[in-house]
This record gives C-alpha cells, structure tokens and sequence, in this order.
C-alpha cells in the first residue's frame, strides 16, 4: 500500500470518529466508539494486503443506487455501508421488486478474520397463524392471485433490522449518512424508469394487483388513473422522512416506534385481512447463520443457508456439472460463441434438474424442520445423486442423502412439495477498497409485494408468506415448507461469493428471478469459473431453468434459439420464452482489477472506485 494512501486514509478515520462520537449510532445495540475504531484498524491493516488494495466496485439494478454505494466507497466506507446506502435507494426507485416492507438475504465476507457470514433477514409470519394461512372459508386453498394481494401474505417487514445488525459488525462510516442519498431522491424526486412505467403499464399485472384500488397508493402510482410516465420526476415525502428518522433515531425506531403500529393497520385493513401485528414486528431480529460452502474444482462456492435455497443448490449444481463432464473436452459448440458443446449445456440441464428435485422437498426453515443441508452437499452424495441422471423424457424425484451416507432414509418425513416464489427481487454486489464483500438479494416477493400501501413511509409490504406451501399437507403428509406461528418461508434467492485455490475472493454474484433465481446464478458461475467467459458475457447468457417436467429457455437473446434446439432435439420438454428477466450483478476480482457485470435486462451499472492516488 502506498505511503501516501496510507496518511489519507488513516486522516479520513480520524475525522470519522470525531463525528462519529457525535452522531446517533445505528440502533439500541450501539457499537462503541472503541469498537467502531477498532473495526477501522481492522480495515487498515487488511487493505495493505489486498491485491486490490485502494480499488473496490459496485453493481445495482439501478444507477441511483450504484451511485449512492459508489459515494460511500470513495469515502472509505465498508461495503456493508455501501450495501445499505444502495438498497434504501432502491427501496424509492424500484419499489416493484425489494423495499423497506421486505426483506433479504445479506452475505459478508470479512477480509481480516476470512470469514463469511449470512445475515437472515427472511421475513417471518404472524404468531397467530397455522399451516391453514392460505385456506378460504370453505376450507380450501386459495387461488394465488388471491393470496398475493390478501394481508395474509404479509411477513415482518425485516430488512432495516439486517441493516442495523450488519452495520454493528462492519459499519464504517456514521449510520445517519447512509440514508442521505435516498432521503434526497425522495424529497426532490427521481425520474420514472422505463422498467417501472413498463409494469404498471402492464394490463394484465394491473388487472391482478389491488395497487390502483387503494387512494393512497392510487395516487403515487396511478396519478390521474395513468400509470407514471417514464422520465416523470416522482416525489415521495412520506418515504423521505422515513429515511430521516431511521438515519437519525437507529433501525430501532422502525419496529419500536409508531410506524409498526401503521404496519399493522395497513395488514388488517386490507379485503382480506392478515394477521400481523405490532408486536409481531417488535419482536422480529435477523438471524447470522453460517454461509454453507461446498468446492467447485479449485474453488470454494459459499452461499446462503435454509431457509434459502443458494448454499445448497450452487454448490449441488456445479458439483453435479463437474461430475457429468468428468474427463470430457472443454469446446464451445460449432453454432455458438457462448454456450459449452452441447454435451456441457445438457449436463448443466441435468444437474439443475436433480438440485431442483432436492431442493423442493428438503429446504425450509432449520428452525422448524430438520434440513439435511451439508449432507446434500457432501461429496459422496454427489457421487451417488449423479447416477441419478434422469433421462430426458422423465421426470425427476429428490434422492435421500441420509439413507446413502447414513443407512437411514430420511426422504419420507416430509410430504412432496414444488411451491413456487415469485420474481419481485433485486440484487447487488459490492467490493470495497479493502477486501470485503457483500452479495446480497433482496425482495418483496411478486411485483410490488402485496400492494398493501403504508401511507406513513410511503412503501408496498411483502407478500413474502405466499413462499410458503399454499397446500400444507399431500397425501396427509406435512411437507417442510409448510406455513407455521414466526417461521420464515423457503426462498430461492442465492447471495454467492466464491473463493479461489487460495481462499482468496474471487467472485460475488447473485440474481433476482424467483425460483428461476438459482438457474440464473449458477449460469454467471458457470459462465466464468468453467465456460472461460467474462463476467458480462456470462451474464449475457441465455438463461436456461430445468425444473421439474420442463426446461425453460430464452430464446429472445443471441444462442438463445440454438440451445432451445439442441435440447429438444435431446427429448428434453422445452419451452421457449421471449424473456426470462433475470437480473445478475457480478463482481470478478482478477489478478490486477475488478470486472464487473449489469444484466442488460434491467436497467443496472457497475461503478468502479479508484483511492489509491
């Protein structure tokens, strides 16, 4: 690290902590002054032995909040802060896929210590609910449609409390200057982006969601019963001073404060009701679990554990891959200059297909239900569950890790279940200038949550719960996912940060995309880690999602075609899609600068951040 760097560093800490000791921290568990400098210590001594040491990247679905992360990362923030700063802006401007009213998943690796940890901030359901939550009155299960826009899909809105408990392990810069990028946005106005003005436009999602039936939200979405125009400066003061008061009164405030009280109103004022309350809310912490890891060739893959699905099925997918093409010459085909031979891209179907199996019948919530998640995992059951290998016409099942690595079945204990979630997400991926990293997904669930509008922070809610099993028993049996009193609902989204033979950072990546999300993933590690791409070409990719009796494939991109073709000619059940939205956001760190990625089907940039001078 260059002296110069060095002095210019350790003045901005300086200055820090001196406003640090004046500002209001994060929430009631404050990091100390004496913590907080240590953390920047920390940073320090880290920095001077990063490769890429001084340099960091952002990638968002949204330039706003690229740009908000890139003014944290040049003050020397830790991409914690940048994460923060980058999603309270998305909260404003894409409100249709995460926000304040949902949720995430956030993974941090922490270049000093080498470790990964995952950050829960799954949404949880209502103590007062039962496996019954999506039963109508005449005790059968209710049409999804219905569900989505009822207050029963609402879970605890839990993504500020990731922010504050994050932020007390890593944050760098002052907490109320996080927020300040989004607050301004809000208050003078950001322009309608064509994505937004797209999906409020589209009859048939209006026609399905309640967001043009109520006033409030009628008249921020719909003004004169016309959805915004692209380029129309949309002002949000109620989201403003929402912004104000966590910057100023700590994470705290959102779930102890009056604005739970106007959650619970909104929940219970809906056509059909749900049945979350204030306490609910106040009760709610994210949990820190460990990041599940599983290697990949020379590379370690590490992602987010149950309830979501990432930890699992990456590892599981590129496992399967390496065992399928074990001994076979890499070549791209003779049609394509992106996709591997037909040989590769049929093996990347099958793995998807047995990972998709598994993931559908074990992964839930750990807290409720026994997930057997490293065994999934383990090397000898992917040796096993490679000679499952479905032939193209069949449909495939899950496998039982616990009666080939234990003697004892365990496939039996939980009903079959293949819910679907659905694409209202949003992901981004951060580097900061000394080493860390975080990938993290966030969501509302479908488009715009629930359209359960809360008037008082000028946000949608989540419809999260509908993640849950809508049909909670098959053939008597209860399957894992299953609706339950606090419990989080399965999710597909995969946070994934990758290692190199040096447990070194390599790679952070993700996508939104509902249950498409963990194909779109293992599509951008793929496409960089084996099919010798970088890391926008791997985005590019068509995306190709094998799960269950069909394989989707997008046809509206270059190759897209060819590779619906190879496969139907192979007996797979193909259907061919104009568009499967993904939106993956990655970060490569090479031996000498960072390469990053914004999926061209949304509306994203990379920054990149240069203090070394």
């Amino acid at each position: 690290m260059r002296f110069k760097h060095v002095l210019m560093t350790a003045s901005f800490l300086t200055a820090l902590v001196a406003c640090q000791i004046n500002e209001p921290h994060s929430d009631s568990k404050n990091a100390s002054d004496e913590q907080v400098i240590s953390r920047e210590a920390n940073a320090l001594a880290t920095e001077s032995n990063w490769r890429l040491s001084g340099q960091a990247m952002a990638t968002a679905a949204n330039p706003h909040a690229v740009k908000a992360a890139e003014a944290v990362l040049k003050r020397g923030g830790h991409a914690v802060d940048a994460a923060i700063a980058a999603h309270a802006v998305l909260g404003l401007v894409e409100p249709q896929s995460s926000g304040i009213g949902g949720g995430g998943f956030m993974m941090v690796y922490d270049r000093n210590s080498g470790t990964t940890r995952m950050y829960d901030g799954r949404e949880t359901a209502p103590a007062a609910i039962d496996e019954n939550l999506f039963f109508n009155d005449a005790g059968e299960p209710m049409d999804y449609v219905t569900a989505w826009q009822s207050g029963r899909s609402v879970g605890v809105p839990s993504i500020v409390r990731t922010y504050g408990q994050a932020y007390e392990d890593f944050g760098i810069v002052e907490w109320s200057s996080l927020f300040g990028a989004a607050e301004k946005l809000a208050s003078d106005g950001f322009p309608v982006s064509p994505r937004l003005n797209g999906l409020l436009s589209n009859e048939r999602l209006r026609g399905a969601m309640n967001l043009d039936d109520n006033t409030a939200s009628a008249a921020y979405f719909y003004p004169d019963n016309t959805p915004l125009e692209v380029g129309y400066n949309r002002t949000n003061p109620a989201y403003a001073e929402l912004m104000k008061n966590i910057a100023t009164k700590g994470a705290d405030w959102f779930y102890e404060g009056p604005l739970s009280d106007a959650i619970e109103k909104a929940v219970k004022s809906a056509e059909i009701p749900g049945a979350l309350t204030a306490k609910d809310i106040r009760a709610y912490e994210a949990v820190e679990r460990n990041a599940l890891c599983g290697p990949y060739k020379t590379y370690k893959i590490c992602s987010a554990p149950p309830p979501s699905s990432g930890g699992i099925t990456q590892p599981m997918i590129l496992g399967l891959y390496e065992r399928f093409t074990e001994g076979m010459d890499f070549s791209t085909s003779d049609h394509s200059n992106s996709f591997p031979s037909d040989t590769h891209l049929k093996a990347f179907v099958d793995a998807q297909r047995l990972a998709y199996a598994d993931r559908d019948h074990y992964v839930a919530d750990t807290d409720f239900v026994t997930v057997p998640s490293e065994d999934l995992i383990n090397p000898k059951y992917l040796d096993a569950r490679a000679n499952d290998r479905f032939s193209a016409s069949q449909s495939p099942t899950a496998g039982d890790p616990g009666a080939i690595l234990h003697n004892k079945p365990i496939i039996d204990m939980w009903g079959r279940d293949t819910s679907d979630d659905k694409p209202g997400t949003t992901h981004l991926s951060i580097v900061d200038i000394y080493g860390n990293a975080v990938s993290m997904t966030a969501t509302v669930e479908s488009p715009f949550g629930s359209s359960i509008w809360v008037e008082e922070g000028g946000f949608v809610l989540n419809n999260e719960l509908t993640d849950f099993a809508r049909t909670p028993r098959i053939n008597g049996k209860l399957v894992a996912n299953a609706p339950a009193p606090n419990k989080r609902p399965r999710s597909s989204m995969s946070p994934t940060i990758v290692f190199d033979a040096n447990d070194d950072l390599f790679m952070v990546t993700g996508s939104p995309g509902g249950n498409s999300i963990i194909a779109y993933t293992a599509k951008s590690l793929l496409g960089v880690l084996d099919w010798q791409m970088d890391a926008q070409a791997a985005a590019n990719l068509p995306n190709i999602i094998a799960r269950g009796d069909s394989v989707n494939v997008e046809i509206g991109v270059p190759d897209g075609q060819n590779a619906a073709t190879t496969l139907k000619d192979a007996g797979y059940n193909v259907r061919e899609r104009e568009g499967e939205n993904s939106g993956i956001h990655t970060i490569v760190a090479r031996s000498d600068h960072f390469e990053g990625a914004a999926d061209n089907r949304r509306e994203g940039i990379v920054a990149t951040v240069d203090n070394r001078e």
